[in-house]
């Protein structure tokens, strides 16, 4: 018989904004939910609880007896995958050179125990790494699996079509984004209904559409309909299989896994929170999610302090217009307080290659003198020494603008934000301090 299906739950919508560079333009893309990653071990362990299958696998530790922990192993055939929390792992390569990227198949123990003390302790390098690369300090030691063949399958929130959907795809084992752009028939969707959830009967009818045969439409039915209930229960934003191999007597395993899960519904998922890597992290972004501060890195060295996710993507895109190259986004949110100012200037005077700040403030409901307090408490407890522009408009700009001219401090004061981002930029490459 198979499960039936876990109702939906839909989480409260909070924003959140990452960032990529097109056409020399920072462009911000809203994401409704934010999202926690795991690594592979750990989704691989989730799968396995909700009933779908994975490959034995063992998980290294840096620190750990290499050769004992690998004699220890009942399979001889041994994948090694670097555990951290990017892409492109196989594809990438390490600082000091092994000859490998972060993805390892093995043919002895002796091999593997030799493969994995050279990846341990080096740092792994890959497109979404960046050229800082994450050091590795875990490694899991998976069997591998004869694939006849490999496909992809997925549940997520389809922005676009504004619900959740599963995809499913006969080209498994390679980047979905390249199948997509390339091959986009070969890429199937099924809208889920919100009340009904998955149906054995989409799932049916999209195995026998890529040509899947009764006994494996059973099985592949059985098994997504376990990932939607991991989706469900664990309130996942992403639950991945790339590659869902079919093996030669036709059963399937999830050879790899990835899954991330709403931030806004960690709290009532405590043994999921424990979970989290936060060495895997950006420190300020770890440091800002403490005070509730919506905080990315980028990689520029103009500091922005802003109020309001629009607001905030129109600082950062005028700073890049006007030439400069902004270091983060920090969106402070509309009920700051001076506490809040201050552990924002906290976090983004951590920025090593910061060359200045801008902050710009429309007051709402925060009101523009509580935030020159904040900078002005801010500034001369951390003896800020870097140019410092300030926009403010809204309630109470004259006594902000008042409070921060009778300061004493070096604060230029801006009338737009035009003329903000032109000032930041202007002291930022004249090096003033």
């Amino acid at each position: 018989m198979l499960p039936r299906s876990v109702p939906m739950k839909i989480s409260a919508p909070r924003k959140k904004f990452l960032c990529r560079r097109a056409n020399d333009l920072y462009v911000l893309v809203g994401r409704i939910n934010c999202s926690m990653n795991i690594h592979e071990y750990q989704a691989q362990n989730l799968f396995e609880n909700f009933g779908i299958p994975v490959p034995s696998g063992v998980l290294l530790r840096h620190g750990d007896d290499v050769d004992a922990a690998v004699n220890a192993l009942n399979f001889d055939r041994i994948c090694l995958k670097a555990q951290i929390h990017a892409g492109g792992r196989g594809k990438g390569h390490f600082s000091r050179d092994i000859g490998h990227g972060g993805v390892r198949v093995a043919i002895s123990k002796g091999e593997a125990a030799s493969a994995a003390k050279n990846m341990l302790s080096n740092t792994l390098i890959t497109e979404q790494t960046g050229p800082t690369g994450r050091v590795v300090t875990k490694l899991y030691l998976v069997e591998t699996v004869e694939i006849s063949r490999a496909y992809y399958a997925a549940i997520l929130l389809d922005r676009k079509s504004r619900c959740h959907t599963l995809i499913l795809s006969t080209e498994g084992g390679v980047d979905i984004e390249t199948v997509a752009e390339k091959f986009p028939q070969k890429i199937h969707r099924v809208a889920i209904d919100p009340l009904f959830g998955l149906m054995p009967y989409q799932i049916a009818e999209i195995s026998y559409g890529i040509g899947l045969q009764k006994e494996q439409v059973l099985e592949l039915t059985r098994l997504l309909l376990n990932l939607y209930a991991l989706y469900c229960e664990k309130d996942c934003t992403l639950v991945e299989i790339n590659p869902l191999a079919m093996l030669k007597d036709g059963h399937f395993v999830a050879v790899d896994s990835k899954i991330n899960f709403d931030d806004n519904a960690i709290a009532r998922h405590p043994e999921i929170a424990e979970l989290r890597d936060t060495a895997e992290e950006d420190a300020n972004e770890v440091e800002a999610s403490r005070h509730s501060l919506n905080y990315i890195s980028l990689d520029g060295n103009i500091a922005c302090v802003v109020n309001g996710a629009g607001l905030a993507m129109a600082t950062l895109d005028i700073i890049k217009s006007c030439g400069g190259s902004p270091a983060n986004f920090l969106d402070i949110g509309g009920g700051a307080t001076e506490e809040h100012i201050g552990r924002a200037f906290e976090v983004i005077l951590k920025i090593p290659r910061m060359r200045g700040i801008l902050v710009n403030i429309f007051g709402g409901i925060v009101k523009c003198d509580t935030v020159a307090q904040g900078i002005i408490g801010a500034a001369r407890t951390m003896n800020l020494q870097l140019p410092l522009v300030v926009r403010l408009e809204g309630t109470n700009v004259e006594r902000g603008r008042q409070l921060l001219s009778e300061s004493g401090l070096r604060i230029t004061a801006a009338t737009g934000l035009d003329d903000a981002a032109r000032r930041i930029v202007e002291l930022s490459n004249l090096g003033e301090t």
